[in-house]
C-alpha cells in the first residue's frame, strides 16, 4: 500500500483496494524479488537441506500448459519447505542440445546456437513472469562449453573405467535427419520428428556399458519407496533379469546356434529354431539357396519395425523356413530354423528355440507354420496331446517324453538338465537381461563432441584432459542428409595426435542428449566450478534430490541413465549418494476436449494468454486446483475464471478489513461461539493445508480448504456486527489465509500480506502450526437412539455427565413421543458421542 502512495492518489488508491489489478502487482513483485535476491542458496550446515527439482525443458521458445503445471507444482513444494525452515536449492536449467536446433538451422538459415539461445531467452522471460521461485544464478545450459566441458570430462573417466566402447552395430537411421534415432523416435517405422522411413543401418557407435550395473539398478529399486510404483515396475520390465541357460545348438553345416532359455525343462519339446532376421548368420545359412533373396527382402522388412512392435504379444508372427536344420544335443533330433519378427537380436542371443506346447508365440507360429506341438510337461491329472491343444501349458507339470527326466516335477528336472548339460559341456547356467548397453553415438552437430581422436598411428585416443573442451566449430554447412556437418568443417576435423604429435582427425558423432541430462542435478550443486565438473563437498551437501518431478514420458530412459550415471560416479568416489531422486512425482498430462494439447489438434492454449488476462497467480491456482497433480488435467475455461473470481473474493475480503486492522494486533483470544468457531477454522485449515502439502501432495484439496477458510471468514464478517466482531481473531485468520496462499498464489499473497502490515517477504514468514486445541469444539454433536434406532441428533457441551445428558435427551419431544408409555430398561451412553435410550 505504501508502495502504491508514490503512484496513485489518495482516490485512486481506494478504487485500487476494490480492484485485484494482477497486471500491475505481479511484475511489481517479481522486480523485488529479483532485487532483494530472495532466491538466492547457500549452503547452511544449520538447516535441513531440501534439493526439490523439475525435470529442465528443452528450449523449444515457448511454455506449454504442461512446463505450468510441471514447474507450479515444484514452485509450491520450494516454497512450502522454505517457510517450513529448510535450506531449499531450486534451480533451472536448459536441456539445450538435439536435433531439432539443428532442423531450424536447415529450414531457417538460422545457426543452432543463435535459435537455441534465443530460445532459452524467451523462455527464460515466460518463467519469470510466472513467478516460479528459481535460483537463477544457477542456471546451467547443456549447449554452453562451460557444461560440455565436464560431459566430455565425464565422458573420458567413463573411458578410463572400461565403461565406453566402440563396436558396429545396427542402429535406426533417418535418412532426412541424417541421424541415429532412438528406439523411443520411432514410430511406427517413420521417424517421429520428419516422418520420413526410418532405416536400419550399421554403423561404428560409441556405447556406455550400462549393463554392468544391471543387477545394481534393478536391485535398487527397492531403495526407492518414494517413487510410483508403476515407474519401478516399468524400469523393472526395461532391465527384464532372466534366469536360465545357455545351450548350443549346432546346424547340419557345423555352425553353432547358441540360444538363452529360461526353461530348460522344455528343451526336449524343441520342434524348431528361430533367428532374428538381422542375425548375420541368417546370410551364411541361406548362401545359394532359391530363398536367399526372398529372406533377404523379408529381413529388410522387418528391420524397419520397431522393437516395440515386435515384441508386442499381439502382433501378427511372419516367418520363413531357411532351408537350414539344426540338431537338438540332447535328444539329437532334427530341427528346422526359421527367421521371424518376434525375435530381436538386442536381447538374448538373438536365437530362440521354439516349444509351441509350451511358449504361447511359439504355439501360434507353429500352428500357422503346420509345425509339430510336441508335449514336454503335462499338468497333473490332466493328458495334454499336442495335436489338438488348442493353446500352449506354460506352467509346471510333470516331464514325459524327455528320457531320463520323465516323471520328476518340471522345476526339479529343470535344475537336474541344467547340470546335465554342463557336465556334457552343451550349456550352462546364465543370467540374462533385457537391458542392453547404451549407444550414445549421433551423427550430427548440435550436440556435445565425443571427445577422441583417430592416428594412423596410435589408433583411437581420448583428448587430454586439459584441452578441453572440444569446442563445436562454427564454420559448418548445415544440409539434409549427408555425414554429419561436422566433417565439413577442416578446421574442427584436422587436428595432430596428443601421443605422437602427428596428423589425426576427430570423432565427428556427437553424444545422445540423455548423456546431457544424466548428470545436470550434480552442476546445480556447484554451477560456476571450472576446475571439476561439481566440488564433491557441494554434492555431497545438496544431494540426493529429495523431490524429483516431471512426466511419466522419462520414467526409463531419462530416470534410468540418470541412476546408472550417479552409481559410477559414486563408484568413482565423485559422489556419496547412490541414487540421484529420493523421491518422484510424476505429473499427468495437460488435456483439451479430452486429448493432449498439440498444435495439430488445434486445442493448444498459451500459458501467456492466460497469463495475460487473469495473471500468473491465477493460472497457478487452476493448474494446481483442476485435479491431483499424478492425474491428466482437463483444461476449463470455466474452472480458470472460477479460480479468478477467488482470487478477487480474497482481495475484497482483505482489503475490507485492512483500514480496521491497520492499529489492530493480531490475537488468538476468544470469548463467543463465534469467535471459537472461527479459530476451529483458521487452525482446522492450517492442519489440513499442511498435511495435504507437505505428506501427499493434495494440492487440489489444499486449495478446497483454503477456499473454505474465505466462505468462513465472509460468513463471520457478514453475520457479526461490526461492534462484536474479534478484530485481533480477524487479523490473525487473514495472516494465516495469506500465508496458506503465498506458496499457490505467490504475488497476490506477497500483495495482502504487505495490506496487513506485514513486514519483508510474505514467502520468508515461517509456516504457521496449528493449536491441537483449537480444533476442539465447545459443543459436540450427539447421536440419540431408541431401541437401536436413530431418532435424533443434539448439540450438547462437551463432556457433559450421562445423568444431564440423560434428562435432555428425555425432554426433548421427538424422543419423548418414541418412549411414551414405555418402560426404560437401561441406558447406554459413549461419551461426546451416543446416546441409547433401550425400551420396553
Amino acid at each position: 500500500m505504501n508502495l502504491l502512495c508514490t503512484k496513485y492518489d489518495i482516490g485512486e488508491l481506494k478504487q485500487l483496494e476494490e480492484r485485484y489489478l494482477f497486471s500491475e502487482i505481479e511484475p511489481k513483485w517479481q522486480k523485488k524479488w529479483d532485487e532483494q535476491d530472495i532466491y538466492k542458496t547457500r549452503e547452511d550446515s544449520g538447516k535441513q537441506k531440501y534439493y526439490v527439482l523439475e525435470m529442465f525443458p528443452y528450449p523449444s521458445g515457448n511454455l506449454h500448459m504442461g512446463h505450468v503445471r510441471n514447474y507450479s507444482i515444484g514452485d509450491v513444494v520450494a516454497r512450502f519447505k522454505v517457510m517450513q525452515g529448510y535450506n531449499v536449492i531450486h534451480p533451472m536449467g536448459w536441456d539445450a542440445f538435439g536435433l531439432p536446433a539443428e532442423n531450424a538451422a536447415i529450414q531457417r538459415g538460422i545457426h543452432p546456437a543463435d535459435w537455441t539461445w534465443s530460445n532459452i531467452a524467451n523462455m527464460k522471460r515466460q518463467l519469470k513472469s510466472m513467478g516460479i521461485s528459481y535460483d537463477w544464478e544457477r542456471e546451467v545450459a547443456t549447449c554452453h562449453p562451460d557444461y560440455y566441458k565436464w560431459t566430455q570430462w565425464l565422458f573420458i573417466q567413463f573411458y578410463k573405467h572400461g565403461l565406453v566402447y566402440k563396436k558396429k552395430a545396427p542402429v535406426n537411421w533417418c535418412p532426412s535427419c541424417a541421424t541415429v534415432l532412438a528406439n523411443e523416435q520411432v514410430v511406427e517405422g517413420r521417424c517421429e520428428r520428419c516422418e520420413s522411413v526410418v532405416e536400419k543401418k550399421d554403423l561404428e557407435q560409441w556405447f556406455f556399458k550400462i549393463t554392468a550395473y544391471a543387477d545394481r539398478l534393478l536391485e535398487d529399486l527397492e531403495k526407492l519407496p518414494g517413487w510410483p510404483d508403476k515407474v519401478k515396475i516399468m524400469q523393472h520390465n526395461w532391465i527384464g533379469k532372466s534366469t536360465g541357460a545357455e545351450v548350443t545348438f549346432k546346424t547340419e553345416a557345423g555352425h553353432d546356434l547358441t540360444v538363452f532359455t529360461t526353461r530348460p525343462d522344455t528343451i526336449f519339446g524343441v520342434t524348431y529354431m528361430v533367428i532374428a532376421p538381422e542375425h548375420p548368420l541368417v546370410e551364411e545359412l541361406t548362401k545359394g539357396t532359391a530363398e536367399a533373396e526372398r529372406i533377404k527382402e523379408f529381413a529388410k522388412k522387418v528391420r524397419q519395425m520397431s522393437n516395440i512392435d515386435r515384441m508386442a504379444t499381439d502382433m501378427e508372427k511372419e516367418g520363413m523356413f531357411t532351408g537350414a536344420y539344426a540338431i537338438n544335443p540332447l535328444n539329437q533330433e532334427r530341427v528346422p530354423i526359421f527367421v521371424a519378427n518376434y525375435v530381436l537380436m538386442e536381447y538374448g542371443t538373438g536365437i530362440v528355440m521354439g516349444v509351441p506346447a509350451h511358449d504361447q508365440r511359439d504355439f501360434e507360429f507353429a500352428r500357422k507354420y503346420d509345425l509339430p506341438v510336441k508335449v514336454v510337461v503335462q499338468p497333473e491329472g490332466e493328458l495334454l496331446d499336442g495335436a489338438t491343444m488348442e493353446q500352449a501349458f506354460p506352467a509346471e507339470g510333470i516331464m514325459v517324453n524327455s528320457g531320463q527326466f520323465n516323471g520328476m516335477n518340471s522345476d526339479e528336472a529343470l535344475e537336474k538338465i541344467i547340470d546335465y548339460m554342463e557336465e556334457k559341456g552343451i550349456g550352462r547356467r546364465q543370467v540374462n537381461f533385457r537391458l542392453r548397453d547404451w549407444l550414445i553415438s549421433r551423427q550430427r552437430y548440435w550436440g556435445a563432441p565425443i571427445p577422441f581422436v583417430y592416428c594412423d598411428k596410435c589408433g583411437v585416443i581420448p583428448v587430454p584432459e586439459k584441452d578441453l573442451p572440444v569446442l563445436l566449430p562454427t564454420d559448418v554447412e548445415f544440409r539434409p542428409g549427408g555425414d554429419s556437418p561436422l566433417t565439413t568443417s577442416s578446421s574442427f576435423m584436422n587436428t595432430t595426435c596428443p601421443e605422437c604429435g602427428g596428423p589425426a582427425t576427430r570423432e565427428t558423432d556427437t553424444m545422445d542428449t540423455f548423456v546431457d541430462s544424466s548428470w545436470y542435478f550434480l552442476r546445480y550443486c556447484d554451477p560456476k566450478n571450472e576446475s571439476a565438473p561439481f566440488a564433491k563437498d557441494k554434492a555431497d551437501y545438496w544431494m540426493n534430490v529429495d523431490q524429483y518431478i516431471g512426466g511419466v514420458e522419462h520414467a526409463i530412459l531419462h530416470l534410468m541413465y540418470a541412476r546408472f550415471f550417479t552409481k559410477v560416479l559414486y563408484d568413482m568416489g565423485m559422489v556419496s549418494s547412490e541414487e540421484p531422486f529420493q523421491n518422484l512425482l510424476t505429473q499427468g498430462m495437460v488435456l483439451k476436449d479430452g486429448s493432449k494439447m498439440s498444435k495439430s489438434k488445434g486445442n493448444v492454449v498459451s500459458p501467456e494468454e492466460i497469463i495475460n488476462q487473469y495473471g500468473a497467480d491465477t493460472a497457478r491456482l487452476f493448474i494446481l486446483f483442476a485435479a491431483p497433480p499424478e492425474r491428466d488435467l482437463e483444461w476449463s475455461d470455466q474452472g480458470v475464471e472460477g479460480c479468478f473470481r477467488f482470487l478477487n473474493r480474497v482481495w475484497r475480503l482483505v482489503y475490507s478489513y485492512a483500514d480496521r486492522l491497520a492499529r489492530v494486533e493480531e490475537g488468538n483470544q476468544v470469548s463467543t461461539k463465534a469467535d471459537k468457531e472461527l479459530r476451529r477454522l483458521i487452525h482446522a485449515t492450517v492442519k489440513k493445508v499442511t498435511e495435504d502439502v507437505g505428506q501427499r501432495f493434495n494440492f487440489n484439496t489444499a486449495i478446497s480448504a483454503i477456499m473454505e477458510m474465505v466462505n468462513g471468514l465472509y460468513q463471520y464478517r457478514d453475520n457479526i456486527s461490526e461492534a462484536e466482531q474479534n478484530l485481533p481473531l480477524v487479523k490473525n485468520g487473514l495472516k494465516h489465509l495469506v500465508l496458506l496462499l503465498a506458496p499457490f498464489a505467490p504475488h497476490i499473497a506477497e500483495e495482502l500480506w504487505e495490506a496487513l502490515g506485514g513486514t519483508g517477504s510474505v514467502h520468508l514468514e515461517s509456516w504457521p502450526k496449528f493449536d491441537p486445541s483449537a480444533l476442539e469444539m465447545d459443543e459436540v454433536n450427539i447421536v440419540v437412539q431408541v431401541n437401536g434406532k436413530v431418532r435424533d441428533k443434539l448439540d450438547v457441551l462437551r463432556g457433559i455427565s450421562e445423568e444431564e445428558l440423560k434428562a435432555k435427551v428425555l425432554s426433548e419431544p421427538k424422543i419423548a413421543k418414541h418412549i411414551e408409555g414405555k418402560q426404560i430398561v437401561k441406558v447406554i451412553s459413549v461419551p461426546d458421542k451416543l446416546i441409547n435410550i433401550v425400551v420396553k
